[in-house]
């Protein structure tokens, strides 16, 4: 017969354990002895080994009390139990490679042509702030806006064809760093407001979208240079004056 502190040394668990079992009607209550102590005997360690068990393959308590108490129905309940398991083990698996894919930088959260448009932008003469700053944004646009993702994005891969709109794009790029009462700056907004009526007329692609998420990029932009804050000033103000419909993209206000 052993005490409850030598069952669960037996079988590898803490007393508290034993106790939690028998309040949960895991483990039936053993008879005391005349010391008032609880005496278990060989079949009680069986038990105990066969609650564990469960428990460590993550069977929840509820579940085991619940199991049938003969072999035959012990057995479906354990095989259904390992269908279970193995189901949950191939879905940690596929989980734990997708984790490496995106530690390795093997996983592409934007479409390809997205990513093979942020490859080349290096070479047109983008910082790496523009570029990281786009990549980020176009995430938030195909994430919260997928219907429109694609044609916005069309809209501004076809704008940096143009050799003009390009300039202007790189100009904003680079006005990132500007003191922003830099007199370049108004006439920076100047040619954007004019680039994007002669491009849009007032109404430019998506801008009958939610103004929310537009909004929170464009403030985003704007927190991160005093420059850009003052040239999206700039560019709203002339907008309204001429009724354009504002919208935000990544690149900054759809103007250039």
């Amino acid at each position: 017969m052993l005490t409850i502190g030598q069952l669960a040394r037996y079988v590898g668990v803490s007393t508290k354990t034993v106790r939690v079992y028998h309040a949960k009607g895991l483990l039936p209550e053993p008879e005391r002895d005349s010391s008032g102590y609880r005496r278990y005997a060989a079949d009680a360690v069986v038990e105990l080994v066969r609650i564990r068990m469960l428990a460590d393959a993550g069977v929840p308590l509820a579940r085991i009390r619940e199991l049938g108490s003969t072999p035959e129905e012990l057995a479906l309940a354990v095989q259904q139990i390992d269908t279970d398991l193995t189901a949950r083990i191939k879905s940690l698996r596929d989980t734990q490679r997708r984790l490496r894919k995106l530690a390795a930088g093997e996983i592409s959260i934007l479409p390809s042509n997205v990513e093979d448009h942020l490859a080349g932008l290096p070479a047109l003469g983008f910082t790496d702030r523009w570029i990281a700053m786009e990549r980020d944004l176009w995430i938030i646009v195909y994430a919260t806006h997928p219907e429109l993702a694609d044609t916005l994005f069309q809209d501004q891969a076809q704008s940096l064809t143009d050799p003009e709109l390009r300039n202007l794009y790189l100009a904003a790029d680079h006005a990132h760093a500007l003191d922003p009462d830099d007199p370049f700056l108004v006439e920076l907004a100047d040619r954007i407001v004019a680039a994007s009526i002669q491009r849009y007329g007032t109404e430019p692609p998506g801008s009958d979208a939610d103004p929310a998420i537009p909004d929170l990029l464009q403030n985003t932009l704007n927190a991160s240079s005093p420059g850009w804050q003052r040239l999206d000033s700039l560019i709203r103000g002339r907008m309204a004056d001429v009724g354009f419909t504002l919208r935000t993209s990544p690149g900054g206000r759809r103007a250039e």
